[in-house]
């Protein structure tokens, strides 16, 4: 797809779909207007597979939609396993919400409609194994409000050096396999998300940051396109993240201290190959992490009433780890797992600093506890880091969300998946030989609705239940559903701060 075709489609999709949304609730500013019509409530026949941890009682999960639902306005729809990336976002003509949602080892996309209470109504595939090709992971979506342009659903690949980043129109006709373009400006990753910042951070410009989800001899590493154009995805450039003294090294970047980073040029991005793109690691000295994943940056007004600019150049990244073997059996990556803070220079993207604020190989630290984190999701005062286990163990506790706070840097166990193992359904939860072992399931998308439904302290989160899986699972879904069998859900959370 070339700059004129995607800027074009970009600002029809801006002028066709205006979005209307709440004023945010920013804590010490006026609360955003409470939206009568939405009542929150359990609509699905799955109970909710997630709990509240200790000193978080007072929160309320409801179970909107798993695998086993039956949706009444189009019955033969199944929302499909691996739920991960999401967005959510108002119809144009104000009547109900419109969600996407991946399906990781589906190779596939769904949408499902809300009215306007937020009941799931309906449910289509946008995008099916047959057009997705690649894992899809985690996702942004792109709104005029909060981005300049869109509105967009950028959904990206993983799993292949040559995936690329999707990009789909939240309101297109159905088409499960002519969405299947990647972004070539975006180029060749094997990619977490693609992060575009916000229209308040560079004016006049479009950055976009995307993790790398590779374990290889070259590491993850944290991109960066640049355009000086809104809203162009393919006639920008590309950066790889490096420190100013060109050390490679992850587990040399230490808790405490903040390092000069600044992004080096990847030269004629677009005409190499995903391989030809990790051959310029080492040229180009860029940092070499144990798999970057999900990525976001810090909400709320330009002085939040506590000394900080949340301006979109706050960005805080998640690298999983990897085991120390391979690649990293000299330690040089993170084993357990790390949470960066990454401050982008105000007038210039390409330069800032890098900084560790949780480290999960300090074992007798605050973060100790920690069992290899993926997905984030940052709001204005916290930073809510979610677990996914790699399984090189030991394992010693289901996957956890955590919550950060930005300006206290304390860490908190805010909730935990539930295997159910000891309820009378924990059969059909807990499928296969290593269905108990602890941390064997995984979150994927957390985002902040309470803007989206007008209903503070409001939380949507995709779950994977990696061991509820089964026949019908397989059948069912985005034919032809790249063979996956598993189930999986989205809840909703009310009460956590944000």
């Amino acid at each position: 797809m070339n700059n004129i075709t995607l800027s074009a489609r970009l600002s029809a999709l801006a002028l066709g779909a205006a979005l209307t949304s709440c004023e945010t609730d920013k804590g010490n500013q006026p609360s955003i207007p409470v939206n009568k019509a939405v009542k929150l409530e359990n609509h699905s026949v799955t109970p909710a597979l997630i709990k509240p941890l200790s000193g978080f009682d007072n929160l309320k999960i409801f179970s909107l939609i798993s695998s086993d639902d039956v949706l009444p306005a189009s019955p033969e729809f199944m929302f499909g396993g691996s739920a991960d990336g999401a967005g959510l976002l108002r119809n144009p003509d104000g009547n109900g919400f419109t969600m996407l949602v991946n399906h990781e080892d589906n190779l596939s996309i769904s949408r499902v409609q809300f009215d306007n209470s937020f009941k799931p109504v309906s449910g289509e595939y946008v995008l099916n194994s047959d057009g997705g090709r690649w894992r899809l992971c985690s996702a942004t979506l792109v709104t005029p409000k909060e981005h300049g342009f869109g509105p967009a659903f950028l959904s990206a690949g993983e799993s292949d050096v040559n995936a690329q980043t999707h990009l789909i129109d939240p309101f297109a006709p159905n088409n499960t396999q002519g969405m299947a373009k990647g972004i070539r400006g975006l180029g060749y990753w094997s990619a977490e998300n693609a992060v575009p910042l916000p229209k308040s951070a560079y004016p006049g410009k479009t950055v976009v940051l995307t993790g790398e989800d590779a374990s290889d001899a070259t590491g993850g590493q944290l991109a960066l396109y640049l355009s000086n154009a809104v809203g162009d995805l393919d006639g920008g450039q590309q950066y790889m993240l490096r420190r100013t003294d060109l050390n490679q090294k992850e587990t040399e970047i230490k808790v405490g201290q903040k390092y000069p980073i600044e992004f080096a040029l990847i030269p004629d991005h677009k005409n190499l190959t995903g391989n030809q793109m990790q051959a310029q690691v080492d040229p180009l000295k860029a940092i070499k992490f144990g798999r970057v994943e999900d990525i976001d940056y810090r909400k709320g007004h330009e002085n939040n009433g506590q000394g900080n600019r949340a301006n979109g150049r706050e960005i805080y990244f998640n690298v999983t780890g990897q085991a120390a073997s391979g690649a990293n059996a000299d330690n040089s990556r993170t084993v357990w797992g790390r949470v960066y803070r990454l401050v982008l220079d105000e007038k210039n993207p390409l330069k800032g600093t890098l900084e560790v604020i949780l480290d999960g190989d300090d074992r007798k630290g605050i973060a100790g506890e920690f069992q290899n984190p993926d997905n984030i999701c940052v709001t204005e005062n916290y930073v809510y880091v979610q677990e996914d286990s790699n399984g090189y163990g030991p394992e010693t506790h289901d996957a956890y969300i955590y919550q950060y706070a930005i300006n206290g840097g304390g860490l908190k166990k805010v909730l935990e998946l539930d295997h159910r193992r000891t309820e009378a359904d924990a059969a059909k939860y807990n499928v296969g030989s290593g269905a108990t072992r602890k941390g064997s399931w995984e979150y994927g998308a957390m985002l902040d609705v309470s803007d989206d439904l007008g209903v503070p302290n409001t939380f949507v989160v995709c779950i994977q239940p990696h061991s509820w899986t089964g026949q019908k699972y397989r059948d069912g879904g985005a034919k032809p559903n790249n063979g996956n069998s598993q189930a999986s859900q989205l809840v909703a959370i009310s009460g956590l701060p944000r």
